[in-house]
């Protein structure tokens, strides 16, 4: 883990969780170390905490601080040098009809009915898919740094603006985008709403000639968690260094 005396934060304070289930890997326990106060936070902080491989969760800024697991790496995607594969090209293909929308952060119904239709699909059974409408807007409305929504909607008409198919959370920081989290129409099983997602997010990077995209944890043994590693050249957090993974 990176020092925190390295790190020009010093009016933040850090402390561990007790352990809770593991939410990636079976029969595990982790923990978190979380930054607070969350109002000390603001952006320019925030940048710094994700080189350092926090990630954030509405006001909850966090990172894997697990006894005896170093299974979640924190990624980025080096943003100038990717080129997409065969199968990423076909969703750049399928999808390129979709008109993207970046608007403030901000409750809107339309959204929040996607959500659920999308939990109730891909996370039936869990915590997510139980979540109501005040849990939503904690988990991906509250921020104190720099976040937008980007809706992804088909092309519109004469009578209808356009169906809404995905949203996506990111968060403006200094040296790249982060994608907080995205969640779409599940309801045609052909489509890469996801892979789409990622893919417009890239390209938003380079026009804005920024180098990175931070994506989250990759976790080798997470069928939920690896297909991060298909986004070359990816970097991940390793041994308190950014170097690229050239596994998968």
């Amino acid at each position: 883990m990176t020092q925190l005396k390295e790190l020009p934060l010093t009016t933040l304070q850090f402390y561990a969780t007790a352990p809770y289930e593991c939410s990636y890997l079976p029969n595990r326990t982790a923990r978190s170390q979380v930054a607070t106060p969350s109002h000390f936070i603001h952006a320019d902080v925030y940048s710094e905490l994700v080189n350092a491989g926090f990630r954030r969760s509405g006001l909850y800024t966090y990172r894997p601080y697990c006894d005896h697991c170093k299974a979640c790496i924190a990624t980025r995607i080096l943003t100038n040098q990717f080129t997409p594969n065969r199968s990423q090209r076909r969703a750049l293909k399928r999808h390129e009809s979709l008109q993207a929308h970046v608007l403030y952060l901000g409750y809107q119904a339309e959204h929040y009915e996607l959500y659920q239709q999308y939990q109730n699909t891909r996370h039936a059974g869990s915590e997510m898919d139980r979540e109501d409408q005040d849990q939503y807007m904690q988990f991906l409305i509250q921020s104190r740094v720099n976040s937008r929504i980007v809706e992804f909607r088909d092309g519109p008409n004469d009578a209808h603006p356009g169906r809404l198919r995905m949203v996506s959370m990111i968060d403006l920081l200094d040296q790249g985008i982060s994608s907080v989290y995205t969640f779409y129409d599940t309801s045609d099983p052909g489509a890469s709403y996801g892979s789409y997602s990622i893919l417009w997010q890239i390209q938003q990077a380079v026009d804005l000639k920024l180098p990175y995209l931070y994506l989250g944890y990759y976790i080798k043994d997470s069928e939920k968690m690896s297909y991060k590693i298909n986004y070359k050249p990816i970097e991940g957090l390793i041994d308190d260094h950014w170097q690229l993974i050239t596994e998968g």
